[in-house]
């Protein structure tokens, strides 16, 4: 029976991307297997986003490539948003690769993948969602591309214009994740704000709205929330559906109009500070995460340190930073004034300082208080648990010192410490 091992890389778009794949590829009686030294057929999906993910997906491809020629029978195949910006390269510098594609090549994969001609039987095993994502979240992409157009940013290049998932297709799969045994559906796209926007009468909210009335016990976690188009309607679908998280995570990338403008995005720091409020307003006990840039083209030390300000004064629950990626192509690229590595370096870790304060503060003041929390991994008698207030791989997490929890189970956690960004609780039965 035909196997193949599939390492996906990058965002959890690209996860999804991969848990596709598979399930067409099974379909066709080709079977995931966890190891590539047992696989006929070796696929890296890749990121192609900033030059640290760009550097991962050679070095795993490189990697791959040795265990292809280890084995002298095996096929590799390259696809993704990597192959996508750079795929003559991709095949010059790494004769190993047979095949390589862009995104959205999934037919043209499980055609070459059949053209190979290696045996095939009945599927077996755990699906693909099983495979590659912890059981207790399944990431559910729900719109493709995007339109913003920002400086920085080579997606809309390399996934296209915005497109809306029919909504229809997008509640069936939310039904089946349920059904496998998914407890959080985290909703994910460039920019799900603007979902529906092609579709008449049919919005973000009403698709979060559906797919909340989905029977089951789980919950639903929004993701990438463009700042400028969080309105009045979703914040109060967000506050009055109970299995929806109270978790706004919204990419501003900065808070100075100056550099914003250059960044190709809307906003300033009155209108976010304005806007924060309104969502604390809104939707009661609620968990703001965000994201910055340090070191755009044009950043000045007073610039950074006006940042620096604002992130004190608005008390972010979750913040990540990144510093500038000079991607060749953008806007942003041929800008004047661009930062040396270092001082972005430098800027980055003062900032995740400053975060690091507040992070600690919010926690604390979280001690001796009673959540709801989903087990996300066991390990012996140490538990490894989220609240609603935590996104899995970018948020802390809740250690629990106690046998007898499994993954995929929610339970009563009472916090009883309180670190930079992770906690310590016990259940409370």
């Amino acid at each position: 029976m035909a196997k193949i091992y599939l390492l996906s890389l990058g965002c959890p778009k690209n996860l999804v991307d991969s848990r596709g794949l598979l399930k067409k590829l099974g379909e066709k009686g080709i079977i995931f297997s966890s190891s590539p030294e047992e696989s006929d057929i070796l696929v890296v999906n890749t990121c192609g986003f900033i030059e640290e993910a760009k550097r991962e997906s050679v070095e795993e491809i490189l990697r791959i490539a040795e265990l292809k020629k280890a084995s002298g029978n095996k096929k590799l195949i390259v696809y993704g948003c990597l192959a996508k910006r750079f795929g003559a390269e991709l095949r010059r510098e790494i004769p190993e690769i047979d095949a390589i594609w862009g995104v959205g090549a999934d037919e043209e994969i499980v055609g070459y993948c059949e053209s190979l001609g290696l045996p095939q039987g009945e599927r077996e095993g755990e699906g693909p969602a099983g495979e590659l994502e912890r059981p207790a979240y399944a990431y559910l992409k729900i719109a493709e591309g995007c339109d913003r157009g920002c400086g920085y940013c080579v997606i809309p290049d390399i996934r296209g214009v915005f497109r809306s998932r029919e909504p229809g297709r997008i509640l069936a799969e939310a039904e089946d994740l349920v059904r496998a045994g998914a407890r959080e559906l985290i909703l994910v796209a460039q920019d799900i704000t603007s979902y529906g926007k092609e579709l008449e009468g049919y919005d973000l909210s009403r698709l979060v709205r559906e797919i909340a009335a989905v029977a089951g016990d789980f919950r639903i976690r929004l993701l990438y929330l463009y700042p400028t188009s969080i309105d009045e309607t979703l914040l109060g679908t967000i506050a009055s559906e109970k299995k929806v998280c109270r978790y706004i995570d919204m990419p501003l990338q900065h808070s100075e109009r100056k550099i914003l403008k250059l960044m190709g995005r809307g906003g300033s720091r009155s209108y976010f500070e304005r806007l924060i409020a309104k969502i604390r307003e809104a939707v009661p006990e609620v968990s703001i995460r965000t994201t910055f840039i340090v070191g755009f083209p044009g950043e000045t030390d007073e610039d950074f340190e006006s940042l620096l300000k604002f992130v004190r004064k608005m008390k972010f629950d979750r913040l990540g930073a990144f510093t500038y990626s000079k991607e060749e192509g953008t806007p942003a690229a041929r800008l004047k004034g661009q930062v040396g590595k270092r001082k972005k370096r430098e800027r980055y870790e003062k900032l995740m300082e400053v975060q690091s304060a507040v992070s600690l503060e919010k926690n604390k003041a979280l001690v001796g208080k009673t959540f709801r929390a989903l087990i996300d991994d066991v390990d012996g008698a140490v538990a490894v648990a989220r609240l609603c207030s935590q996104s899995p791989e970018i948020d802390g997490v809740v250690f629990i010192e106690e046998g007898g929890l499994q993954k995929g189970d929610f339970v009563r956690a009472k916090i009883i410490e309180a670190y930079d960004y992770d906690l310590k609780g016990k259940v409370v039965r």
